[in-house]
């Protein structure tokens, strides 16, 4: 698949010195759901000295009565924390890492009861299990939690629907439309919302773009890493880096399909190929050439507009123009009048995903008529007296 050369297309492992953080998007008021601020810090207080009480009753591993205390008080205040930062994830999350810790505590169980029918000492025995399940709860959490957006919830009767409609669609982008630029004024114009995926490969292409031996090259790269950084600041999106690769894909047209397949998300891009490809397999596209297309001027059939003709078309006897916003206007009839402007009657208008073109025709014989029937104007003499006009030929009968 034939690629713009200014974008150039490697698997080269280097790692990007940018890695945008993610910004925590706006979250909405839960406290409100259960009470006021004073109420959650009432229950929150409560929790507290639930905690310090048992700890200081129970003593565990034989501490003091003041260091039970402490111990109380901080394990209070690290679920207040955990509680804290669960609020900020989506429930398809937390059902991940629900399920991946039940998995692990499972797969660590029938570890266990493997372990029962050896001769190992009790004490390594018990030293193993304990680490088994910390280790395989860990691992399902982390990638229950990271893998939750995979989930297929739709069984169960849109239950989630809600929550997928508060939190956007996500959209991934493409290393044309970060380096285009145009996309952080969409985001900022808040026509763009939700949570933006930037692939990891992509960012590596993005390195490479800022690195290369090429002037050209190298200040389009940096363009891309800038944009990156005003997307960055946008305090209503949510930018996240996704590690995901796909080794088995051809290029990184393929991987970003694929992407998009497995978050369920669409592809913002301005590149011709990869929006008729991914068109063709399902995957829903953000042309940003296609909303610059549309927001321009109308022009209706029939309508006349003023050219500047700058160059011959492929066609015979065609002049090529273009209006201000880089649209090409193709007239017929106009190749002798390059390099001046002209009034030209609209014909046809035709939308592509490439732009828009204007097909116009030009009346030689109407712009000479008019030319024609234009005044000359007068000759100002300033006062001078007027010269009778002088004859062709001499007078013979004057001596």
């Amino acid at each position: 698949m034939a690629r713009n050369p200014n974008f150039p297309r490697s698997q080269s492992p280097v790692q990007p010195e940018l890695v945008p953080a993610r910004p925590s998007p706006p979250q909405r008021n839960d406290s409100a759901q259960l009470g006021s601020f004073f109420d959650m810090l009432a229950v929150r207080g409560i929790f507290t000295v639930i905690c310090v009480a048992a700890a200081f009753h129970f003593r565990p591993f034989d501490l003091t009565p003041g260091m039970a205390t402490l111990a109380g008080f901080l394990f209070a205040f690290a679920v207040i924390l955990f509680e804290l930062r669960l609020r900020k994830a989506s429930l398809r999350t937390l059902i991940g890492a629900a399920t991946g810790s039940i998995l692990g505590i499972l797969g660590a169980y029938l570890t266990t009861l493997v372990l029962a029918h050896t001769s190992i000492p009790d004490s390594t025995r018990s030293f193993v299990s304990l680490g088994a399940y910390l280790v395989m709860a860990y691992t399902g959490l982390i990638l229950g939690a990271n893998k939750g957006d995979m989930l297929n919830l739709q069984a169960f009767g849109g239950l989630f629907g809600s929550e997928r409609n508060a939190r956007y669609t996500c959209k991934v982008l493409d290393t044309s439309v970060i380096i285009d630029g145009r996309v952080a004024d969409i985001a900022e114009a808040q026509f763009l919302d939700g949570t933006l995926i930037i692939p990891q490969f992509v960012l590596r292409e993005l390195q490479l773009v800022a690195d290369s031996a090429d002037p050209l090259k190298r200040q389009r790269g940096r363009r891309g890493l800038e944009v990156l950084q005003r997307i960055q600041k946008i305090a209503h999106l949510d930018i996240q880096i996704a590690e995901d690769d796909f080794q088995n894909a051809a290029d990184v047209d393929m991987k970003l399909i694929e992407l998009a397949k497995r978050y369920d998300a669409k592809i913002v891009t301005n590149d011709f190929n990869l929006n008729k490809v991914a068109t063709l397999q399902g995957i829903e596209i953000l042309n940003v050439n296609q909303l610059a297309n549309a927001l321009k001027p109308v022009v209706l059939p029939g309508e006349t507009m003023r050219v500047f003709i700058l160059r011959e078309g492929k066609e015979y006897n065609q002049g090529v123009a273009y209006l201000d916003d880089g649209t090409m206007v193709v007239v017929d009839s106009a190749r002798k009048m390059i390099n001046k402007t002209i009034d030209i009657t609209v014909t046809s208008v035709h939308q592509t995903t490439a732009g828009k073109m204007i097909f116009g025709r030009f009346d030689e014989k109407a712009e000479t008529s008019r030319a024609a029937a234009a005044p000359i104007p007068a000759v100002e003499n300033h006062g001078a007296p007027e010269r009778p006009p002088r004859p062709l030929f001499p007078d013979m009968t004057r001596t």
